[in-house]
């Protein structure tokens, strides 16, 4: 059974929302097209974004004439408003997720209002539990309904409503609402048992908009793009699990990054470097209980073989399958679970995170001696192992290569541990790291520089360019100034750039991955590109730019991995690098802005 909309929505015309244990994504038309219960890498219980027939929906469809749908957040909250403009005048849905400590008792509060004249809504509640793959059944419940899995005896889902609706073939719900001037009805679908069903809306929208408001109102960040820098924050802390600490690469599964393509992942997973990168955003804009609550699910793993990503709660078996009985967001299969990569050797993910506790530590963060022996057998390994070839930061899947940012990472881990060591005055053998440290530098001068090119290159003996040496100076391995990096910049602006959109390599010049198809322009690499041009002095330029990018978001300011060729969104989404990476330009353009305004 389809949704009602006759094709599937836009990636970029959603909103999200949660409560920091999962999220949902609901379309401008106002339905639910995607959610995983109760944990971000949950089964789906709504996924007909990736199948319309087969992933199950909770569809709020306007049936008014000339409907027009406007999508908003109520400010410095994750409270989604969608509203209904039509002939017959203005209704309002809203939508949001109480935070709550406990992840088995979530609710999706949906409140729909008529604000001006009479509307006439279509609802159809149809979840379909283990991604599709479960039988649902539904019975009548005190106060509403009880969706089963199965011959499960216990409900996996609750619906609490004052809507008039009826059960269709036993596994879905359906009614008609016609709402006057002023008249509302109330959804609450609730997971958990009925000693936890919210009875009311209105307690929990304020108990929801202050957490929010409360929770902003910590960001230091001060300036321009002031409303950005906060909704990225917002969606950061939303991609945040409250129960661990760790943080998923982005919302979703089976995303494109083409559209038809194979190339769709699995991202609701804890990506170590995903995962640091997002914690140096939170330390930048002041939030560092986010910083210290990932510093202790991180100490767990520093105690043994450091892999690429875990399940948010530390799982390290994360087995890659495909869901073979779903037809995939317009045709683009396979739609994976789990994700291969988690055995994949990656050296740059030592640097990433040393990086992040070396920032950690100048904010004023507790580096205890026992989460200082995590981080020695970090080093020890680095040292052991820097010149091994690894899938580098994009996780190709061919041929293992000695990746220029691998190395340069290794360079970030050593220096950054020694900064620790030093400042904290923390035993450890800093002769020795000091002398691996440079030799490294010098590797990567000499051995990763081709001069047929003039540029650094992605990996030892290539003669081609990759997006990710914009990192070079951002990780302080090279000055801004540097000759050899400014030459590898102009190179990368030759070739990598599209007006203000960077692609992370050109296949078509020979770059491989080991993967099919096409991809879009990396969001991350374009905000890299323009904290690159800030740095070097370029500042109108980057302002620029970073403008122009921005206007590549969605309606709410939401960012996806990608941008395909008709500046669509492509790939998993919301997607943290693109929203950390964004922080990350506006801070360094602010400072740079101030900079130049109280010299001039």
């Amino acid at each position: 059974m389809p949704a009602t909309h006759s094709s599937y929505p836009p990636i970029e015309d959603h909103g999200i929302i949660g409560n920091l244990h999962t999220c949902a994504l609901v379309s401008l038309e106002g339905t639910i097209d995607y959610c995983c219960w109760p944990r971000f890498d949950s089964p789906s219980v709504f996924a007909s974004l990736l199948d319309r027939e087969k992933g199950g929906f909770f569809e709020l469809y306007c049936a008014d004439d000339s409907v027009n749908h406007r999508q908003l957040y109520l400010p410095d909250t994750a409270i989604l408003l969608t509203r209904y403009l039509s002939n017959q005048g203005i209704a309002e849905l809203t939508d949001f997720m109480p935070v709550v400590d406990d992840k088995t008792n979530g609710s999706i509060f949906r409140e729909l209002k008529s604000i001006r004249g009479t509307h006439r809504f279509r609802v159809r509640v149809a979840p379909r539990f283990d991604y599709g793959r479960s039988q649902v059944r539904v019975a009548s419940s005190e106060g509403g309904f009880a969706f089963y899995a199965g011959s499960d005896e216990e409900p996996t889902l609750r619906l609490a409503t004052d809507a008039d609706l009826r059960i269709e073939e036993g596994s879905y719900l359906e009614g008609e609402i016609d709402l006057s001037e002023g008249e509302k009805r109330v959804f609450i679908l609730s997971h958990g048992d009925r000693s936890h069903l919210p009875k009311t809306c209105s307690d929990h929208f304020f108990r929801t908009r202050a957490y929010w408001t409360d929770w902003i109102s910590g960001c230091t960040y001060t300036g321009r793009w002031q409303a950005i820098v906060n909704r990225s924050a917002i969606t950061l802390k939303l991609l945040t699990s409250v129960e661990y600490g760790s943080t998923v690469a982005a919302a979703t599964f089976g995303l494109p990054e083409s559209i038809g393509g194979a190339r769709n992942w699995d991202y609701r997973y804890t990506w170590i470097r995903d995962a640091a990168f997002t914690m140096y955003a939170f330390l930048r804009l002041g939030f560092r209980r986010e910083a210290e609550q990932f510093i202790l699910w991180i100490q767990d793993r520093c105690s043994d073989h450091l892999q690429l990503l875990y399940g948010i709660d530390g799982e390290s078996k994360l087995t890659e399958t495909e869901l073979e009985h779903f037809a995939g967001y317009r045709n683009s299969r396979p739609v994976r679970i789990g994700n291969a990569a988690y055995d994949q050797t990656q050296m740059d993910i030592y640097g990433e995170l040393i990086d992040t506790v070396y920032l950690y530590n100048q904010a004023g963060g507790s580096i205890t001696y026992e989460f200082w022996q995590g981080i020695l057998n970090l080093v020890d390994f680095v040292i052991n192992n820097w010149r091994k070839k690894d899938h580098g930061i994009w996780e190709v899947r061919n041929e293992e290569r000695e990746f220029l940012y691998s190395r340069v990472c290794c360079w970030v881990a050593i220096d950054r541990a020694l900064r620790i060591a030093e400042d904290r005055s923390l035993p450890a053998d800093t002769e020795h790291w000091y002398e691996v440290r440079d030799e490294i530098y010098r590797d990567i001068y000499h051995n990763f520089w081709n001069e047929e090119l003039g540029a650094y290159v992605q990996y030892k003996g290539a003669d081609v360019l990759d997006a990710s040496a914009l990192l070079m100076p951002l990780l302080r391995f090279v000055s801004s100034k540097e000759p050899r990096w400014l030459a590898t910049f102009e190179k990368i602006k030759e070739e990598l750039t599209s007006d203000v959109m960077v692609y992370r390599y050109h296949l078509e010049k020979g770059a491989t991955d080991g993967l099919e198809g096409e991809e879009g322009a990396f969001l991350i690499c374009s905000f890299w590109y323009v904290e690159c041009l800030a740095r070097i002095g370029r500042l109108d330029e980057a302002t620029l730019s970073f403008e122009k990018l921005l206007g590549y978001g969605n309606h709410l300011g939401l960012f996806s991995e990608e941008i395909g060729l008709r500046g669509e969104q492509l790939g998993n989404f919301p997607q943290a690098f693109s929203h950390l990476s964004l922080i990350s330009a506006a801070f360094q353009l602010n400072k740079q802005n101030g900079s130049r305004e109280s010299t001039g």
